[in-house]
């Protein structure tokens, strides 16, 4: 990249993000993995495309965290963190501590000084908030358990950077390095004593948490008024660099500070317009900073010492691993969760490169000791995506499958007329509501780490796979006489069906269907009570759409009864049609023409708007006036 414009240097980065980003999700290797590979590929040791400025490159593309902190701040209120404080402060306060320790004590051991000792802890300790939250976001997994609890450690260690940068004065033993001033986080405090940095961080946090919460609201509210797009999202830019230039001047982390940001405007009407701003230059920022990752990748030092920095590498991985899946059973989660966890956070983070930048220069560490480390850093960051690979193709469909295979089913207590299989939403709701009328239920789910959550909610619910039949006759599915089926898998559900029909013909069974094509199968399996999932929440925000158009509330209830009837009859009568594309569409085509017929003629059916009782509005003028009785206009429409 040497002696290249810009504008080469651009072509440069996005042509190996085209080409490698979309290989690598064609095989099934993320998004994050294929900007690794991109750095890798164009990087100075191996295309040679990018020369000594790949470190400002590096710098430049960490703004790429600070905006993504800032939209990770705006998605969470501080309601939220509040409720949330348990698993941040328990599983990443031990994360942060028990890592740092081991760290240390292993640098005591190896005759570090104990400053550097205690500094290289806590750098190891950090993870890739960028790498991990784009990688369980793109797979789907940030709202496992795991993934709740991968977040919460990952924003205890953001806060924590506070602490460790104010730290590190303290622990400086040596001289800071010349020549490096004005480059640095805290260069502007570098002269004061330790203490009057200290205060000068908290001051700065404390302008970010009041001005965001008192100054910043008031500000937007005057640019939004000007109706000018382009002015809100260079306000919103403005915001962001403002608060990372203010971090980054009293030694704090930029990210930490745009979080901080974000968390306090979570509550702000103008939320998800500044999402939508910042967005694009976040993925854009982020893909940069990957790349500059991969292309960080020292493999000269990595031929001249392969074994003493894979050695460091894997001890590291397997360190923290170790600490990530003890905590993980010590705030009980299930061994497939554990793994996600213990294998998602073993890396050391992006804020390692600031602060092994931040202790050379103070001399807490020398340079004998930082550059290997940043090597350990790239290294580690390039192979995580392989760490989620490694979990997900290899570990989870053995050890999760087996935990809930070697956990031995329930003994049943009960026998009850009902018996609920799959205690989930749909389940869940269908459960509690015969329950508050009375009547005996017996609830099956397979799902250990739910089963166990209600159970601690003082619900009564038995594990167990309810397709077994020595389960079902367990339950008392002889003598009872409703199944109802919610399981999250159509498949187990029709395994579930058929077994039922087989062995407990006196059971009817209502039974829970994604779509229709669920439905059919469940129709052809002999089901007569077939309930799509989201039939009726469709019909009840039809209905109030109509009332809100200003139809009356009895013509708009009336309209969604006779369409979920036509709808339950074209479900049943498309059935027989559904191997025959050419027939189904010609029939579901004349059913929808039926449909829209027979409502238009409804509607236009004199007296029509008889029943006014049926609207809230009517009945209060009629009790206001004293009396039930209607008089024809002196309604208005709801």
């Amino acid at each position: 990249m040497s002696g290249q414009g810009f504008l080469f240097q651009a072509f440069v980065y996005l042509t190996a993000a085209v080409i490698a980003v979309p290989i690598a999700k064609r095989l099934g290797l993320g998004s994050v993995l294929g900007y690794l590979i991109a750095g890798v590929a164009i990087g100075p040791h191996v295309l040679g495309l990018l020369g000594t400025e790949g470190r400002d490159v590096m710098h430049f593309a960490e703004f790429g965290i600070v905006m993504m902190l800032f939209v990770v701040g705006l998605e969470l209120e501080p309601s939220l963190l509040w409720r949330l404080r348990r698993p941040i402060l328990g599983m990443g306060g031990l994360q942060v501590l028990l890592t740092a320790a081991a760290v240390a004590a292993i640098g005591l051991a190896l005759r570090l000084p104990w400053q550097a000792a205690v500094a290289v802890g806590m750098v190891l300790a950090m993870s890739s908030t960028a790498i991990v939250l784009q990688t369980l976001n793109e797979k789907g997994l940030i709202k496992t358990a795991g993934g709740q609890s991968s977040f919460a450690v990952l924003l205890f260690q953001d806060i924590a950077v506070i602490p460790m940068l104010a730290a590190f004065p303290m622990l400086a033993t040596g001289r800071a390095v010349p020549g490096e001033q004005g480059t640095h986080a805290g260069s502007v405090l570098a002269a004061l004593p330790g203490w009057a940095q200290t205060l000068a961080v908290l001051g700065a946090v404390t302008l970010v948490v009041v001005g965001g919460r008192y100054l910043i609201r008031p500000v937007f509210r005057a640019i939004a008024k000007a109706r000018v797009r382009e002015a809100f999202t260079a306000a919103a830019l403005l915001l962001v660099i403002g608060v990372a230039l203010l971090m980054t001047s009293v030694g704090l982390s930029p990210a930490l500070g745009t979080f901080l940001a974000g968390v306090m405007l979570a509550t702000s009407e103008y939320r998800h317009e500044l999402v939508s701003d910042i967005e694009p230059f976040k993925g854009l920022l982020l893909g940069l900073f990957f790349i500059a990752v991969g292309a960080s990748v020292d493999f000269h030092l990595l031929a001249e010492r392969p074994a003493f920095l894979g050695g460091l590498v894997i001890g590291v991985i397997a360190l923290k691993a170790t600490v990530l899946f003890g905590l993980a059973r010590g705030f009980r989660l299930g061994t497939d969760q554990g793994l996600l966890f213990a294998l998602g956070l073993p890396q050391v983070g992006e804020f390692a490169f600031v602060l092994l930048s931040f202790a050379e220069r103070l001399g807490v560490l020398g340079t004998s000791i930082t550059s290997p480390l940043v090597a350990v850093v790239a290294i580690s960051m390039a192979v995580t995506p392989l760490l989620f690979l490694l979990n997900e193709r290899m570990l989870q469909p053995r050890f999760g499958a087996r935990e809930q295979e070697t956990r031995v089913a329930d003994v049943i207590e009960e026998q009850a007329p009902v018996l609920v299989a799959g205690y989930g939403a749909f389940g869940s709701t269908v459960g509690r509501l015969l329950r508050a009328n009375g009547v005996l239920v017996t609830v099956l789910d397979l799902d250990a780490d739910h089963v166990d959550l209600l159970r601690d909610m003082g619900q009564k619910v038995y594990y167990g796979d309810a397709s077994r039949l020595d389960l079902l006759h367990a339950a008392g599915a002889g003598q009872a006489r409703l199944l109802i089926l919610g399981l999250d898998s159509p498949d187990k559900t029709l395994e579930l069906v058929e077994t039922a029909r087989k062995h407990f013909p006196n059971l009817t069974i209502l039974a829970r269907a994604f779509d229709w094509n669920d439905s059919y199968d469940l129709l052809e399996a002999g089901v007569p009570h077939v309930y799509r999932d989201t039939l009726d929440t469709a019909l009840r925000t039809g209905t109030d759409a109509l009332r809100l158009l200003g139809f009356r509330a009895h013509q708009a209830h009336r309209a969604a009864q006779k369409f979920l009837k036509h709808d339950e009859e074209s479900m049943r009568q498309l059935s027989g049609h559904r191997r025959d594309r050419v027939q189904y569409i010609s029939a579901a085509r004349q059913r929808v023409e039926d449909l829209e017929q027979m409502l238009r003629a409804d509607l236009e059916e004199p007296g029509m708007d008889r029943d006014k009782g049926w609207d809230p509005e009517s009945l209060v003028e009629e009790y206001g006036r004293g009396t039930v009785t209607t008089v024809p206009g002196a309604e208005t429409d709801g």
